[in-house]
């Protein structure tokens, strides 16, 4: 077992990184002054990942299999892990994403109580074909009311526009009819796949110390081997299948998701989500022209937002938001791009946005769940943190200017809309 201290000068932080004899990567970040502690057990498997091969054996599983793991891990013949965390008074929750699936716990007291709970139940899973199928009609549900919800909508609408074949186009709960082909046998052929403690990572954040998360994870985690995993996605072309995609749901204004489809072939470096980060702020925050002229144009109010979407795969750019005249909005952001790309970027434009995004990084330190959830992120694509601030910090013009020519391709969009 090995503890690295890492540190960063610049930033005046530091995280320990320990790999544990379990074969579990821990990451433990102490906050001196806090009173809260954040963690979360997560594992690089995500609603994406539905097609894969382990100890030389091809599996296929159905659509939706990685969120219902999520829900029926808390499960157990003793009861519910929800009951346990009540005790402690901490509050518990659980995510599946496109890449990823996580547990994890918030607490002010009985920490060392709070990390047991989640070491335990995701550690001892318990499924029965009884209690796999009275799942099937709770998530069932779930689907539907997603089905019911514009923003949800609008921006699946849009994923399936934009991808041929990857299955980020997916519903992440899978469909009610993908989900009544989970069983037992396939919950537990995942789980021994992918959460595999050499395929997972811990991460603490608050008021914690080394120590008592080893002497927590020594006497839970026995070492396991590690498994032999590799997850298939299917070919994508790089143009969008449709261009534009419509649907009516009874909303009082449109909304509108504008994904830019880029390259997934690799995922990005620390240097590349940085420049895009500042490339973004500087061409749609609320301080630039392009959004003060949809703004006084009444094409968006408080709701536009933007952001880089990226996992195995997979990687967009997304502006979106509600919107009286989605089309139109589309126009004036497409001409803001060619727009920059042809004339470049003011170099005041630049020293604004390199220097505002740095500080909204700097910021996001100081919130336990943010840096416990990006640790986990980070680890998970084989990104270092301090990295990717050491990339916000040393930009240059020329490097904006350069990722603008690699990605934002106004001729490979899909515009989603959802209106009344």
């Amino acid at each position: 077992m090995s503890v690295k201290e890492i540190k960063s000068e610049l930033l005046g932080e530091k995280y320990y990184e320990i790999d544990h004899k379990s074969g579990l990567k821990i990451f433990v970040w102490p906050k001196e002054g806090y009173n809260t502690t954040y963690g979360i057990f997560g594992t690089p498997f995500g609603s994406t990942y539905n097609h894969f091969t382990v100890d030389g054996e091809e599996v296929r599983v159905p659509d939706g299999i990685a969120h219902y793991l999520e829900h029926k891990l808390f499960e157990s013949e003793e009861g519910d892990a929800f009951t346990l965390y009540a005790s402690t008074g901490a509050n518990a929750n659980a995510y599946t994403s496109f890449e990823k699936t996580c547990y994890l716990f918030s607490c002010t007291s009985q920490f060392e109580r709070c990390l047991e709970i989640l070491l335990d139940f995701v550690r001892n899973p318990y499924f029965t074909a009884e209690t796999v199928k009275k799942e099937q009609g709770i998530i069932g549900q779930e689907i539907k009311m997603y089905d019911d919800s514009a923003d949800w909508r609008v921006m699946f609408n849009m994923l399936e526009g934009l991808y041929h074949n990857h299955p980020v186009k997916i519903d992440i709960a899978g469909t009610v009819e993908s989900i009544s082909h989970i069983t037992a046998e396939k919950l537990y052929k995942c789980y021994n796949t992918y959460y595999n403690l050499h395929n997972m990572a811990l991460t603490v954040v608050g008021k914690a110390d080394v120590d008592t998360v080893l002497e927590i994870c020594d006497r839970m985690l026995t070492p396991q081997d590690k498994v032999d995993v590799t997850t298939h996605f299917p070919h994508e072309p790089y143009e969008v299948l449709k261009p534009y995609v419509e649907q009516k749901l009874p909303v009082a204004v449109p909304l509108f998701n504008l994904g830019f489809k880029c390259s997934g072939e690799r995922l990005m470096t620390e240097n590349e989500i940085a420049y895009t980060d500042i490339l973004l702020f500087l061409l749609a925050s609320s301080a630039s022209p392009m959004y003060r002229e949809l703004l006084d144009k009444g094409l968006i109010n408080s709701t536009f937002s933007y952001e880089q979407f990226e996992g195995p795969g997979y990687f967009t750019i997304i502006f979106g938001g509600e919107s009286r005249d989605p089309k139109s909005a589309e126009i004036i952001i497409k001409k803001y791009i060619d727009t920059l790309r042809e004339k470049g970027i003011d170099d005041e434009d630049f020293e604004i946005a390199k220097k505002a995004t740095y500080g909204d990084a700097l910021s996001s330190l100081n919130s336990v769940d943010t840096v416990a959830n990006l640790t986990e992120d980070f680890c998970f694509n084989n990104r270092k943190i301090f990295t990717y601030f050491d990339a916000i910090s040393k930009a240059t013009k020329e490097d904006i200017e350069n990722r603008l020519r690699e990605i934002l391709d106004t001729d490979n969009t899909t515009l989603s809309v959802v209106k009344g």
